[in-house]
């Protein structure tokens, strides 16, 4: 059992994720953008499980919000053992010819920015070389790192290679200091994020062309990070679980 922090959990993988840990015996903090009744559902259904959990208002893109996050869990929850860094944002589907640099920086201080300084803020209260217990950190990333995703998020694909970089670097920079780092890279999942790209039917779209033949559920991603912030994994860091049907 650990605190942990899961970013962008009001919906989607982050908030199955935040479900499935309180499960497990964790007190999770809900981290939310702009949906606050979202969040709140998620608490709920933790709290009437009888899980522990509070909902906080961070955009990971600000620094300032992401160090008021972390002191908000400190205060309310606890010395932390886990993070999941999973706010992650998109864009219209797009080639790069018509992409802007706005839209890339917009993309890049969430997906990249907002994910080293979380997981530079973990590091800080894990590390047994600050005084820590050790602990876990698990960056979702996606199948796009490793396709590229051409015609449609070239900058999404290239915002999560970017992630998969932090991951395997930050894990051998930490792992004599208690702590793992570990990927999961998402394929096509049916959650609202499709939406913001333009295409809400995506996943049914691209679904029957994998070899499973099916889109994923947000909550069989989940299951993957679990395992990774798991002690069932404790001989795992610098890896990835590619949870994508098998694309």
């Amino acid at each position: 059992m650990a605190n942990v922090i899961i970013t962008g959990a009001s919906r989607g993988i982050g908030a199955e994720t935040a479900k499935l840990a309180a499960e497990r015996g964790d007190a999770v903090c809900v981290n939310y953008l702009r949906n606050r009744d979202a969040a709140d559902a998620v608490v709920a259904h933790i709290t009437r499980a009888g899980g522990r959990a509070i909902a906080v208002q961070a955009d990971v893109a600000i620094e300032a919000d992401v160090m008021r996050l972390f002191a908000t869990c400190d205060r309310e929850l606890g010395p932390l053992g886990g993070l999941v860094n999973n706010a992650g944002i998109l864009e219209a589907q797009s080639r790069v010819d018509a992409i802007d640099a706005a839209r890339i920086a917009r993309i890049f201080a969430t997906n990249v920015t907002g994910a080293f300084v979380c997981a530079r803020e973990a590091v800080r209260r894990m590390s047994t070389k600050r005084g820590g217990a050790g602990g876990v950190i698990v960056n979702v990333s996606s199948r796009a790192a490793i396709l590229g995703s051409p015609g449609e998020y070239v900058d999404y694909a290239a915002s999560k290679a970017a992630l998969d970089t932090l991951t395997l670097g930050l894990a051998k920079e930490v792992a004599a200091e208690g702590i793992r780092v570990n990927g999961v890279r998402a394929g096509i999942i049916r959650t609202e994020i499709h939406a913001s790209g333009g295409e809400p039917g995506r996943p049914d779209r691209i679904g029957p062309t994998l070899p499973m033949q099916r889109a994923g559920e947000a909550v069989e991603v989940a299951r993957a990070i679990l395992w990774l912030l798991s002690d069932e994994s404790s001989y795992t860091t610098g890896s990835f679980v590619d949870v994508s049907g098998g694309r």
